[in-house]
Formats: C-alpha cells, sequence, structure tokens
C-alpha cells in the first residue's frame, strides 16, 4: 500500500497552524496562553501576620521530614514603605559620593594591586583616594542638577500584611496533620 506525502496547510499569521522550524513542524503550545504553567494547585493552610510565625510553621514542616520544596510563603497585602533618613543638600551628596567611589576605587586599586611588583599597597592607597574624589565631584554634581527635585535620603523596604502558607493540593492533608500537632493557631 502506497501513501501520498503528508499535506500542511500554510502557516497563517493569527491561525492555528505553525510555521516549520529547523527541526520539523512544531506541535502547539500547551496551557492557556498567559505565562509558563506554574505546576500543581495550591492551597493555603494557614495565614499570619508576620514572616517569623509563617516561617516557624515552614520549619516546624520540615523538622517533620514533610516534603517542604511544595511549601510557599505568600505575602499578600504589599505596601511599599518608604522611610526618609535625613536632609540632602549637595555636601551630604558629595560625601555619599565620596563612600560610594572610594569603594569602587578599593575595588579597582585592589584589582591593579594584584599585579603590581613593587609597592601594592600604595596601589590601593591611590585607588581609594581617587575613587573618592571622583564619586564625591559626581555625587555633588548629580544633586546640583536635580535641582532641589529630591533633598532628602531615604531607604525603601516592602511590607507584607499578611503572609499565608501554602502547599501543594497532593500534600496539603499530610501537612494540616502536622499542624494540628503544632500549638500554633492560624489568623485568618
Amino acid at each position: 500500500m502506497t501513501s501520498g506525502p503528508t499535506t500542511r496547510t500554510a502557516w497563517q499569521p493569527g491561525g492555528t497552524n505553525l510555521p516549520s522550524g529547523p527541526a520539523g513542524w512544531p506541535s502547539a503550545p500547551s496551557g492557556n496562553g498567559h505565562g509558563p504553567d506554574v505546576g500543581a494547585p495550591a492551597v493555603t493552610i494557614g495565614s499570619y501576620p508576620d514572616y517569623p510565625s509563617a516561617q516557624r510553621v515552614v520549619d516546624f514542616l520540615a523538622d517533620n521530614r514533610f516534603p517542604v520544596e511544595h511549601t510557599a510563603i505568600v505575602g499578600t497585602n504589599l505596601t511599599l514603605v518608604e522611610t526618609v533618613l535625613g536632609r540632602l543638600n549637595t555636601g551630604r551628596a558629595a560625601l555619599i559620593g565620596a563612600g560610594t567611589g572610594a569603594w569602587f576605587g578599593l575595588f579597582i586599586g585592589l584589582l591593579f594591586g594584584i599585579f603590581t611588583i613593587g609597592n601594592w599597597l600604595a596601589v590601593i592607597l591611590v585607588g581609594l583616594v581617587i575613587g573618592a574624589i571622583w564619586g564625591a565631584v559626581f555625587g555633588a554634581v548629580a544633586h546640583a542638577m536635580s535641582g532641589g527635585q529630591r533633598d532628602f535620603t531615604s531607604a525603601s523596604s516592602l511590607r507584607a500584611g499578611q503572609y499565608a502558607v501554602t502547599v501543594d493540593a497532593q500534600v496539603a492533608d499530610q501537612a494540616r496533620q502536622l499542624l494540628g500537632r503544632l500549638h500554633q493557631q492560624p489568623t485568618g
């Protein structure tokens, strides 16, 4: 019995057929088309007001030989908190720049110092000093060019309002049984 060649319809944009590639005809992508598959469905086994409480639960599960690779701590109700540390003027910007430049200069000085025959300590110190000078110049110029738009320094942190401990659905019953032995009550 002879069969003719298999015919494929030509690829069309927006169509269901995929164009051929170097390895032949690819199969259609799986999933819902909204990113990678995330694996097994997860079940929340407890919700806690702070991270150390959620961490204690996962640690307890690990101590009891639970497969913690099926566990996640999920922070919800995220809030960005920017704590203002102080005023920023040109002098302070130069000082901060000098500190950053000194670290960079120290790094470069160490690199050059490794390959120096002779006084390697002098090479490191020169790198540190030149880095601090250039850092101060760049810090002061950058602040002066900002035109007073940001005259303060700050540190940002991300905080969650609640922390949920989730496990894959296939091990949820085992996790709940273990948590029954832990005398810590979830808040949610």
